[in-house]
């Protein structure tokens, strides 16, 4: 009797013993892989609410608890986002060229480097100023619709690039009205000649033809002034633009008057400096 109640008083022991184990199994610390999940979920909250750059912080925090996972992949490319959308392009282009480089893989490539794409083209503020982030978006987009022809980015990549072959025209006529309101005929006529030959396609065609026809007039080119008139004429004969040109080639223009006047006021100024 006694070995009976001996046998029980240890039978349970062991199983609280047993249950004691398994209890504390159950609350054992979460894997790696858990606290990426968790902290990636935190970043994309933080995110949400615009708090970039604690989404930023957080987004690498999972990618080194969990190095060359998917987790690690993700996270990567969302800290880069987060840098894109507060602004910070230079830091957002360094960090998803890393991202290429580290995750040639990752089914995302094509959208990090639209991303890229997208930051120098955030930066373009004045056409007239910095031609720089004009030229780095142009070649970025255009990489796109080679390398990845088939996709949305490509179709949104060639939209993009009209744009900026707008703007990049737009420079160049800029420098050229400067140059033929100061009189520099033959730097303006370089200017207009590439509008002409590189960005035919653009809305300043039309004035950068007429413009042609006023510097070759103006430096004594009749015959080269008649065959950029004809060439506007005959692509644009409805055109306001041709009408001017038309003018330009009539006797009774007044260009000349126009350079006369001014070169008055300058005599009149250099005068005035000796009174």
């Amino acid at each position: 009797m006694f070995k009976i109640l001996l046998i029980l008083i240890l039978s349970t022991f062991l199983l609280l013993s047993c249950s004691k184990k398994n209890n504390k199994e159950v609350i054992s610390e979460p894997t790696d892989k858990e606290k990426a999940i968790s902290i990636y979920t935190e970043a994309v909250e933080s995110l949400n609410v615009g708090d970039a750059y604690y989404a930023g912080q957080k987004f690498k925090e999972v990618e080194m608890l969990v190095p060359q996972s998917k987790w690690a992949a993700k996270a990567s490319l969302m800290a880069s986002y987060s840098e894109y959308s507060r602004n910070a392009y230079s830091n957002a282009v360094f960090a998803l060229e890393r991202h290429i480089k580290n995750y040639p893989t990752d089914k995302n490539i094509p959208y990090a480097h639209y991303l890229i794409a997208m930051c120098y083209y955030e930066q373009i503020l004045d056409e007239k100023k910095d031609l720089q982030p004009l030229l780095q978006a142009r070649e970025k987009f255009e990489f796109i619709t080679q390398t990845y022809p088939n996709t949305d980015y490509a179709t949104d990549a060639r939209f993009k690039i009209d744009l900026i072959v707008d703007q990049l025209a737009a420079k160049e006529m800029s420098i050229a009205r400067y140059y033929m309101k100061t009189e520099k005929w033959i730097p303006a006529l370089n200017r207009l000649k590439t509008v002409v030959e590189i960005y035919d396609t653009t809305v300043f065609i039309e004035e950068a033809l007429h413009r042609l026809v006023e510097v070759y007039y103006r430096i004594g080119l009749e015959d080269e002034a008649r065959k950029a008139a004809s060439i506007l004429g005959y692509n644009y004969k409805s055109g306001e633009w041709y009408k001017k040109s038309y003018k330009v080639l009539n006797k009774n223009y007044k260009l000349h008057k126009k350079k006369k006047k001014r070169m008055d006021l300058v005599r009149q100024k250099i005068k005035s400096l000796f009174e």
